[in-house]
């Protein structure tokens, strides 16, 4: 999204934050600063979103996204990991 002026800074902060919660959702908790798979994801989904295409992404990312949820889903029984 090359975006070059912030009239849009609301509604982007409003679809990334929306990201994060349906991601969280899906896969589990993380830390969107230090998890860059789970960033990238926001990202995308967040682009899909804003081009008014999100019932594309689910399939589009399938298999993002559940890679993210299993290593999620590992990091949680181990105790030293961080998410």
């Amino acid at each position: 999204m090359h975006i070059s002026h912030s009239s849009e800074d609301d509604n982007l902060k409003r679809l990334l934050s929306f990201s994060i919660e349906d991601l969280q959702d899906k896969c589990g908790p993380f830390d969107v600063e230090k998890n860059v798979r789970a960033k990238e994801l926001v990202f995308e989904r967040t682009r899909y979103t804003y081009n008014d295409a999100l019932e594309y992404f689910n399939d589009n990312f399938l298999s993002q996204i559940t890679s993210l949820g299993l290593s999620i889903a590992l990091k949680e029984g181990d105790p030293d990991a961080a998410v």
